[in-house]
């Protein structure tokens, strides 16, 4: 298995530290307002490498933060609170904001056939493992205290700016509108660990410290959930790519100082999700969540197949167009699936099996190409083997890319099934039934006359015929 690693910015095999198992660190949401789909598409990516990890035969044990406290709406350590700002738009506490949207969260997760995580670990219940290392970090001299605050000097590393080739004056923070600098700082690229003096007079969650009362940092979190739970070296990072600078950078700078050797072995970043406009946000245009595609009638699975159909390395642009196109094809698999569902089964042909699975894993072992995996999964639909060795593909297939196929197509037979029982039972029902199949012998038959004459027949009796790729449907009046 290759993967593209952010960090050498080159395609690796994979190798984990410990042979047949994986620790896995993903980054988690801020809980300060609902996550858009730009957000899930991260977590839907990064919950395929899990499964396939899984499916290859690999113990995987994934961590991921929650971010309670500490995130400013700027990444250079200025600028709102943002758990701060979500509990004055709604006049709640912070805990009862990150109570909520983290439920909320975890119930798109749901809804997306993204797996929970092993450990999910709130910043609030991890107050002392920061005060550890920071303290850690201090003692090894690579931390000190300015105006009340605690900073990691990046000045002390042989290369900090690890992901990129940024230049220092390309990152100046006073430069950019609306940005404070902050003077406390020895350094330009200096972050700060934890805060005892800020201007958040207001901040509701403070904790007490060698260093004052106050509240950590957004960086630090994750440095210490990980090693908390996962140990001193940590086989795969995953997150969005807006996280590489300065959040990632951040982690590696104060993970590899306080441990004293290397810390993460493969990062992998999940690109963005753009619109027409430019890249997705909360503060920018419609505010897209999975409710709001709901709410327009697209079952949320049509978006996690949109999201497969693209490389998680490059910049995905969504339109309604575009998901369109993913629930037609989400319909249509279904569909075939189902009938596959109706017919005689035969015998499993452990030689078909075994070719369509290793093209399956060989999509996926070139640095999660999800794209084609798909690919794979149309290949067993049309080729010539039996209807069991196919479904048996797709419910292995489906281990991985999460699409509920069979229980959907189930549904869909089910739905059938109880409407052709209605059919049978009401005579009216049976009627237009019956005209319909008429009609379109006679549309057959070139016989548009008649064609006609049926459909204004029905017409008559309140039943509008409506003319589909997938066939003749019809509504009736009141």
């Amino acid at each position: 298995m290759y993967l593209y690693n952010s960090l050498t910015r080159t395609k690796e095999e994979f190798i984990p530290n410990e042979a047949g198992k994986v620790s896995m660190y993903t980054c988690g949401p801020t809980v300060y307002h609902y996550a858009h789909i730009g957000n899930l598409r991260s977590y839907i990516m990064e919950d395929v490498l899990e499964k396939y990890l899984r499916f290859a035969g690999y113990e995987v044990t994934r961590v991921m933060n929650i971010t309670d406290v500490g995130h400013l709406t700027s990444d250079a350590d200025t600028g709102e609170d943002k758990m701060l700002k979500g509990a004055k738009r709604e006049k709640k506490t912070v805990l009862e904001i990150a109570k909520f949207y983290t439920d909320a969260f975890f119930e798109d997760c749901k809804k997306l056939n993204i797996k929970t995580p092993d450990v999910v670990a709130p910043a609030t219940t991890c107050i002392d493992e920061f005060i550890r290392v920071i303290e850690g970090l201090l003692e090894k001299g690579y931390a000190y205290e300015a105006g009340g605050n605690i900073y990691f000097d990046t000045a002390k590393l042989k290369q900090y700016y690890v992901f990129n080739d940024f230049k220092e004056e390309d990152l100046e923070v006073g430069v950019r509108e609306g940005v404070e600098a902050d003077h406390n700082k020895r350094n330009k690229a200096d972050f700060v660990l934890w805060f005892t003096k800020s201007k958040f007079d207001d901040q509701e969650l403070k904790w007490e410290s060698p260093w004052g009362i106050g509240y950590p940092g957004w960086h630090i979190e994750c440095s210490c959930i990980s090693m908390k739970h996962l140990g001193e070296k940590l086989d795969i990072h995953c997150g969005g790519i807006d996280n590489a600078f300065p959040h990632h950078t951040n982690e590696i700078a104060q993970s590899e100082a306080y441990l004293g050797h290397k810390w993460c072995n493969f990062w992998f970043h999940v690109h963005h999700l753009n619109t027409n406009s430019g890249k997705m946000s909360k503060s920018s245009g419609e505010f897209l969540t999975v409710s709001l595609l709901e709410s327009k009638g697209y079952d949320p699975l049509t978006y996690r197949l949109f999201c497969l159909q693209s490389h998680y390395r490059k910049s995905l642009v969504f339109s309604y167009e575009n998901l369109d196109n993913a629930a037609t094809a989400y319909k249509k698999l279904v569909t075939r699936i189902a009938a596959l569902q109706k017919e005689s089964a035969g015998e499993l042909d452990e030689t078909a099996f075994a070719a369509h699975k290793a093209a399956f894993c060989q999509a996926l072992d070139n640095d999660m190409n999800t794209s084609l995996a798909v690919t794979a999964l149309y290949d067993v639909l049309k080729a010539k083997i039996t209807p069991a060795t196919k479904l048996a593909l797709i419910n292995d297939f489906d281990r991985v890319l999460g699409l509920s196929l069979t229980a959907a197509a189930e549904r869909l037979n089910q739905t059938e099934t109880e409407e052709a029982t209605a059919v049978s039972d009401d005579p009216f029902l049976r009627e237009i039934e019956e005209q319909i199949e008429r009609r379109k012998q006679a549309k057959k038959d070139k016989n548009y006359a008649l064609a006609d004459e049926i459909r204004n027949a029905l017409a008559a009796k309140g039943v509008t015929l409506i003319d589909t790729p997938q066939g003749t449907k019809y509504q009736i009046e009141g």
